[in-house]
């Protein structure tokens, strides 16, 4: 829970469009808002924050207090977090910094707040240097016309697949990276590292929403006006189970990612695509042109027959926000 203080902080930055008084005056604040890595409810935190070219960064000073801030610990349960900036609120991806890579990031942090030297000075842990980034896959451009449910299952699916293959894409960099080393310094670290972790736990969290979403309320709504569907729903359901179980196995690999198989991880993230791909395609094929008429956003009237689905949002990690401002970090 916030403090009174941090309460008070949020209350005058959301009624002035990000400007604050007293100890903040004039300096860079954002708020920060994490899932609770056990609660699983969300919380609110004002930090501090430095620009760093087009990304932000938040550093977890905890004011140099020997423990990490609890938002710290969130963010490594919940990666997809919800930034407010000015007047502005977006997603984004928080990615801690490691190796020689938070040595620059924090030597930066500290040339524009001199004052991490000192919360760092104060503790023996090293303070996490956090990095904000877009929440949306590499290249993702929403959809211009989302008009029928048809259509923003298609964007949900859409975005799945390309965060699913930008996973891909940083796990096959990491190996030949290491593949291609030649000659003096220190090769690639072994493991898959924070910024692989962080982005396919993200996938896992948003997949088994859209799943979960499925599965409690667009497919029981289709079914009730289309019984004659029974085995695709069926199909659908133990398709479903089968990804599950393997986004479980991937999660469990990501738990603590300095002890990670790679080769295993890679093997289960190869299994997850063939998988999700293919059940994708089949309830494309099968679901999509039963929502072609259903309109996208929900009427405000009660669905007729016709619309059994109208009511359901696939999932909400389909706003993607670009996170391209500088990035900020205090505590």
């Amino acid at each position: 829970m916030p403090t009174p203080f941090n309460e008070s902080v949020i209350e005058e930055f959301r009624a002035n469009g990000g400007k604050v008084g007293g100890p903040f005056e004039g300096g860079d604040l954002l708020l920060l808002t994490t899932t609770g890595a056990r609660s699983g409810k969300e919380t609110t935190a004002p930090l501090g924050f430095v620009r760093h070219g087009e990304t932000l960064l938040v550093i977890g000073s905890n004011l140099g207090a020997p423990h990490h801030p609890a938002w710290y610990h969130n963010l490594l349960a919940h990666p997809v977090v919800r930034v407010e900036l000015g007047t502005r609120t977006f997603q984004a991806l928080a990615v801690p910094a490691q190796g020689a890579r938070r040595e620059e990031l924090f030597a930066h942090a500290v040339r524009a707040a001199p004052g991490y030297a000192d919360y760092q000075a104060r503790t023996a842990r090293l303070l996490p240097v956090v990095v904000l980034e877009r929440a949306e896959p590499e290249g993702w451009e929403p959809p211009r016309d989302v008009t029928t449910l048809a259509d923003k299952v298609m964007e949900v699916h859409t975005w799945l697949r390309d965060q699913l293959r930008q996973v891909k894409a940083e796990v096959d960099a990491h190996f030949a990276a290491r593949a291609a080393h030649r000659g003096p310094g220190a090769p690639p670290p072994p493991g898959l590292g924070l910024q692989i972790r962080q982005r396919c736990l993200a996938f896992c969290q948003s997949l088994e929403f859209h799943h979960t979403s499925e599965d409690d309320h667009l497919f029981p709504g289709i079914a009730r006006y289309h019984p004659h569907l029974t085995d695709t729903f069926a199909r659908l359901a133990r398709e479903h189970r089968t990804i599950a179980r393997i986004q479980g196995e991937l999660v469990a690999l990501l738990a603590d990612i300095g002890i990670t198989d790679p080769e295993r991880f890679r093997a289960e993230l190869d299994r997850m695509s063939t998988e999700l791909n293919a059940h994708l395609d089949h309830e494309e094929e099968q679901i999509l042109p039963l929502l072609a008429g259903v309109p996208w956003p929900p009427a405000t009237e009660p669905a007729s027959p016709a619309e059994p689905a109208a009511q359901t949002e696939p999932t909400a990690q389909t706003e993607p926000t670009e996170p391209t401002e500088p990035t900020a970090q205090t505590d």
